[in-house]
């Protein structure tokens, strides 16, 4: 087990899967980013949404994704459908 589970919004399903894209530590998961961990996520996910972005910028920011101040919310949806293109 990591220590990804002792961030906000990181369950053991999207930990299994953050390990599975070699991010196996929560300093791991700062060092490289929300976006770029979606992007590598997305990869082998196809299925990664929209709501994961929102968790693993939560769990960076120490705060429960529903909870995201509208703005970085506003963000992280242009990015991802930025990424749809």
């Amino acid at each position: 087990m990591s220590d990804l589970l002792q961030l906000k919004n990181i369950g053991k399903s999207i930990e299994k899967k953050l390990i599975s894209i070699g991010i196996d530590s929560k300093e791991k998961l700062f060092e490289v980013g929300s976006r770029q961990a979606f992007v590598d996520l997305k990869q082998k996910y196809p299925n990664i949404c929209l709501v994961h972005l929102y968790a693993l910028e939560g769990a960076i920011l120490d705060i429960e994704l529903d909870k995201l101040p509208e703005k970085i919310k506003d963000d992280l949806k242009n990015f991802s459908d930025f990424l749809k293109k």
